[in-house]
């Protein structure tokens, strides 16, 4: 299994619109960051996590033109605002693209982008959705699903298994619940959300996640949703070798 980080960005990227760099070194280009998405390998099958405003760039970076299924976390703006982008890949695909969430999720994105799953006289509809309600085995791999605080709504975190190793990708959320400690618990690699230094009423802060990542004896740590408070290089030089800042680009392997 691999996973590749499309984008390591808050919902306003790094920099923000009027090239306000913030805290971020803007010579180093691993702190240019998309909003956050990831693009999972299980064997041949290809799972893109969330499809922000910045898909398109994404992918072609990624140079990937289809994917198997999209998971959607949650539908804030800067997890869902590149779904249209989905019209491509069913083009290149020659089928519709899946697309898995909550129950809730599910109907949520019917409303606002209806002309994507039910079609109109002129286009065929481009995506087809599925409700995730268990677990899933994808190649071999175990995928797990846990909701996750995130302000007035959850998340939806994710735990890959295959066989003795295990990847986490949790994203938008602020605070460790007890069914989120159960399932991220001695994880290989766990891509954390880590917004800044200080706390935040809706996602998590770098002292809490380092924290719970020690609880949890988490082998490799990556920090991702960062905003522009959070230097590449100053992360890299203050934090220990089992942590490291995502970037752009940026490719685990299990």
């Amino acid at each position: 299994m691999k996973l590749r980080i499309l984008g390591s960005g808050t919902s306003s990227g790094v920099p923000r619109i009027g090239n306000d760099w913030g805290s971020a070194d803007p010579a180093e280009p691993k702190n240019r960051r998309l909003r956050a998405s990831a693009l999972a390998t299980l064997g041949e099958t290809r799972i893109l996590i969330d499809a922000g405003p910045d898909l398109r760039e994404q992918l072609n970076a990624a140079g990937m033109g289809e994917v198997e299924r999209v998971i959607i976390t949650h539908d804030h703006a800067d997890h869902i605002h590149g779904l249209d982008d989905l019209r491509q890949v069913a083009h290149n695909r020659g089928d519709q693209v899946p697309v898995h969430g909550r129950a809730d999720l599910i109907e949520r994105l019917h409303d606002r982008f209806r002309y994507l799953f039910n079609g109109n006289a002129l286009y065929p509809a481009v995506c087809r959705t599925y409700i995730i309600d268990g677990e899933w085995d994808v190649e071999g791999v175990r995928v797990r699903f846990v909701d996750q605080p995130h302000g007035r709504i959850t998340s939806l975190g994710l735990r890959f298994d295959e066989g003795a190793k295990s990847l986490v990708y949790a994203i938008d959320y602020v605070e460790l619940t007890d069914a989120m400690a159960s399932l991220y618990e001695g994880a290989d690699i766990w891509v954390s959300d880590c917004l800044r230094r200080r706390p935040h009423p809706t996602h998590a802060h770098l002292d809490a996640v380092l924290g719970w990542a020690r609880d949890l004896k988490v082998g490799h740590l990556v920090l991702s949703h960062l905003d522009n408070s959070m230097d590449h290089a100053q992360l890299v030089s203050e934090l220990p070798d089992w942590v490291e800042p995502a970037f752009d680009g940026l490719e685990l392997e299990l």
